[in-house]
């Protein structure tokens, strides 16, 4: 299964954890929106074309 974390501010250690449990024995790709200017087009890119299971947003 793979997942991709899209992160809009700085994980905080709970979010952190979370997404360690949740990726846990899956392939993981994970984007931040939340250094310098965010690359939407990239982030439309990942969703669409990689295939990935599940996309989940951390607000």
């Amino acid at each position: 299964m793979k997942i991709l974390h899209v992160y809009k501010t700085e994980p905080d250690d709970v979010t952190k954890t979370l997404a360690g449990i949740l990726s846990e024995g899956k392939e993981v790709t994970e984007i931040s929106l939340y250094q310098g200017e965010p690359d939407y087009g990239q982030l439309i890119d990942l969703i669409f074309e990689h295939d990935h299971d599940k996309v989940i947003s951390w607000w």
